[in-house]
């Protein structure tokens, strides 16, 4: 075995797998046993980590909480100082519903939510934590003891009561935390330790101690899907799929003249900035007509220096521009097809951006300058959570877009 070899087999984190071998005549104890129950929990755990990731695999929702829940209850805490005046519809209101559902933390525990609870979020943020108006709600697997037993006899080589629980019961904890938590950074993990236990569902913004908590407060995007790892997918574009810009507009748009205009578009996380190569973002102009009447042309394009909002570095980026670098107009009756190779630009771990367009609908940049694109009905992703993006979970793919040019 290589040096290479040894040092990637110590950092696999993974306890020595051992079972019990029964013999005739053989004496067994608690320790045998509990020691069994152990090592199926561990091939158990080992294979859903490794095999299939971790994060919500379903429900486990944060919703606001139904207005019979909002009063505080005749025993809720005193008010502190100061707030002695307030009346009682004055008393810290601010609560969240978590539904029912089933996560697996990155230990390969399975966290099962069987009925929906209400989180009083003022009590079970820590008081060192309470100066902030953004919190973020998670839960983290849990075991406590339960059904206390009578020993039949003591063992005479321990220290024990008469009475041991029975019985040890897997639930869960909720987590309320003010600081932002930090984000699982690793490419692989199976392999690696795990150091966050606690699975994030939402975080809430502007939080009103006093108020309920609104429905627009609860972002669920901070939320991990189950999976082996998080693809990194488009997350908004500056241009409105499907519509119907004027001439102008569109000369505006793709900085036909203009230095600082391009299509924009943006990732979910960084991705390699030496992977935007030539061919990897195509402008095809249908021209309008129909039939044999109908042509098309490509439109020159080059990537644009990376923006400043990007962290800075060359390496990688958390988005790009790209602009028109001929003087061919669009006309009347065009249609622009703007294609963007994903499986083509890396992310961080060299995987390729899960970029598949579902739907159309991933959202503008900057939603509250443009008008928004009329789609119908689904207005939720098929996860049920949060805004729209690129991707299917398979990962790569073409991400296809286009809008119309009318002189007027």
């Amino acid at each position: 075995m290589t040096e290479t070899e040894t040092s990637r087999t110590e950092e696999f984190d993974a306890p020595p797998l051992r079972r019990l071998r029964y013999f005739h005549g053989q004496m067994l104890g608690a320790r045998d046993f509990q020691r069994e129950q152990e090592y199926h929990r561990e091939k158990l755990r080992l294979r859903m980590r490794c095999l299939l990731g971790y994060g919500v695999v379903c429900g486990l929702h944060v919703e606001p909480a139904p207005r019979d829940e909002d009063d505080c209850p005749p025993d809720a805490e005193a008010p502190a100082e100061g707030e002695a005046d307030r009346t009682e519809h004055t008393r810290r209101r601010a609560k969240v519903k978590l539904t029912p559902g089933l996560a697996v933390d990155c230990d390969g525990n399975e966290v099962v939510v069987r009925g929906g609870c209400v989180i009083d979020l003022w009590k079970a943020l820590p008081p060192d934590e309470r100066d902030t108006d953004t919190v973020w709600v998670g839960i983290e697997y849990a075991e406590r003891p339960v059904e206390p037993t009578r020993a039949v006899y003591n063992d005479a080589c321990a220290d024990t009561s008469d009475c041991e629980f029975g019985w040890t019961e897997e639930c869960h904890k909720v987590r309320v935390t003010g600081c932002e938590p930090p984000v699982d950074e690793r490419c692989d993990t199976c392999c690696s330790p795990c150091e966050h236990k606690v699975l994030w569902l939402a975080r809430i913004d502007c939080v009103d101690w006093y108020e309920p908590v609104r429905r627009d407060q609860i972002h669920m995007n901070v939320r991990r899907p189950f999976g082996r790892h998080l693809p990194t997918v488009i997350t908004g574009i500056n241009w409105i799929h499907g519509h119907t810009y004027t001439i102008d507009e569109a000369k505006a748009l793709l900085g036909t003249q203009d230095q600082d205009g391009g299509l924009v578009v943006r990732f979910s996380a960084d991705v390699r900035s030496d992977t935007l190569r030539p061919g990897v973002v195509e402008l095809q102009v249908i021209e309008g007509g129909s039939g044999r009447n109908a042509s098309t042309w490509y439109m020159g394009g080059a990537f644009a220096e990376p923006d400043a909002e990007s962290d800075g570095c060359d390496e990688f980026t958390e988005g790009f521009r790209y602009r028109q670098t001929t003087r061919e107009t669009l006309q009347d009756g065009d249609r622009l097809l703007i294609t963007v190779r994903a499986a083509f630009i890396l992310d961080r771990c060299c995987r390729p951006v899960d970029g598949t367009h579902v739907g159309g609908r991933v959202p503008t940049i900057d939603a509250e300058a443009t008008p928004a694109a009329a789609h119908g009905g689904c207005h939720l992703p098929p996860s049920g959570i949060g805004p729209w993006t690129s991707g299917t979970g398979a990962g790569g793919d073409v991400f296809e877009s286009w809008f119309f040019v009318k002189e007027r």
